[in-house]
């Protein structure tokens, strides 16, 4: 009796005793604890990986359609190649070589070009994966990879629903145009190479024959553009029977406008009121679309016409003086503001002008971003080139 008594009181006081709870559930919870830990640690890391995967392949099918359509590159293989080699260079600063090395043999690019009687697009598909590695957490519950994959498509190319369009350059011919630009061009001379720099009218003139290939080639078979030239200097030029020599007349095509442009010399100073008053003439239209660019485009189906002026200087309206002409400057604006009027959309390029130069083309510019500003060469050529694209409406479109 007296050994039952005892054993019964040391029975209650151990089940009663709660001393060590806290240690045995740590050890029973910890696994569960660190595998939420590394879950929350690895889902954080899955979410930033694709974010990051997703906008490289974004960026590269843009990239790539858009140098199709452009021109950049030759063919559809070397877009391809392009396209795995920005989604490699984005991934760069992420992940390890090895990993972008196993990212380009994953990626997959699939390009299809469309083409119409007016347009051609070219469709790009890009896609790719790579395999993430898992915090030692998820190593413990048998996990230590995932596979993160993206997709991205693009569509690039002249638009479907292209309007055509009435062109006309008015481009200044002026004596600082003989002026050097800050690039620099070698020729030889008796085996001897060369270097001088090249002058500002020979780089508006490789700027203009950038434009002049961007149109042809938007419409190759001459049906839906239509360009003019109209050079100045002190106003229009003229011969000594006082008839306009300084114009190449409105036609299909760019093979006039292309043509003239490579005759034009520097001289003189700078008004393009009577330059600017001539394009507006020539090709706005009129209330019952009977103007000669009307029923040009009309012969031809073109139903709708979109109608441009591109004016560009190199300096400050000036007129015959060497000083800065505060009347001739108004009386352009005056004009510009009579060609938006009528409908014309003006681009305006400032070529290494001064400040009232500047000033007086970004007033002219029709709005959304149409002024542009060039203090080399390579940026005229670009910039012409742009404008070419923006009027055919070229146009790249993401559709993931």
């Amino acid at each position: 009796m007296m050994r039952t008594s005892f054993l019964h009181p040391c029975l209650r006081r151990m089940l009663s005793d709660r001393g060590g709870n806290f240690g045995i559930m740590t050890a029973i919870m910890a696994p569960v604890l660190l595998g939420a830990a590394g879950l929350a640690i690895d889902y954080s890391n899955m979410a930033l990986s694709q974010r990051q995967l997703q906008e490289a392949t974004d960026s590269a099918a843009l990239a790539a359609a858009t140098a199709l359509a452009s021109g950049k590159v030759a063919d559809e293989a070397a877009a391809k190649t392009l396209a795995k080699d920005f989604v490699v260079g984005q991934m760069a600063n992420y992940v390890s070589a090895a990993s972008g090395s196993a990212i380009r043999n994953a990626t997959n690019v699939d390009v299809t070009t469309s083409t119409s009687s007016t347009s051609k697009s070219y469709s790009v598909k890009v896609a790719t994966s790579y395999r993430l590695g898992l915090t030692p957490f998820m190593n413990l519950l048998g996990h230590s990879t995932i596979d993160i994959a993206t997709t991205s498509s693009t569509t690039s190319g002249t638009s479907q629903t292209r309007s055509a369009l009435s062109m006309e350059l008015v481009l200044d011919q002026s004596g600082s145009m003989g002026y050097d630009t800050n690039t620099c061009a070698q020729y030889k001379k008796n085996g001897t190479t060369c270097k001088t720099y090249v002058v500002k009218i020979d780089a508006l003139k490789q700027a203009s024959a950038s434009l002049f290939d961007a149109l042809d080639k938007a419409d190759p078979q001459h049906t839906l553009v239509r360009t003019g030239v109209i050079s100045y200097s002190n106003g229009l030029l003229r011969d000594w029977t006082n008839k306009v020599t300084s114009v190449s007349a409105m036609d299909w095509g760019t093979t006039k406008s292309r043509d003239y442009v490579t005759t034009l010399s520097p001289d003189g100073g700078t008004d393009a009121t009577e330059p600017m008053q001539l394009a507006d003439d020539t090709i706005k239209k009129n209330a019952n679309f009977t103007d000669v660019e009307s029923i040009a485009h009309q012969k031809k189906g073109n139903s709708k016409v979109d109608r441009f002026v591109i004016l560009m200087t190199d300096g400050e309206m000036t007129g015959n003086s060497s000083t800065w002409n505060k009347d001739k400057d108004q009386s352009v604006r005056d004009k510009c503001d009579a060609a938006k009027n009528d409908g014309i959309i003006l681009f305006t390029v400032a070529f290494m002008a001064p400040d009232k130069g500047k000033s007086l083309l970004q007033y002219c510019a029709s709005p959304g971003g149409n002024y542009y500003e060039a203090e080399t060469m390579e940026k005229l050529v670009a910039d012409f080139e742009s404008i070419a694209q923006t009027a055919t409406k070229a146009a790249t479109l993401l559709t993931n």
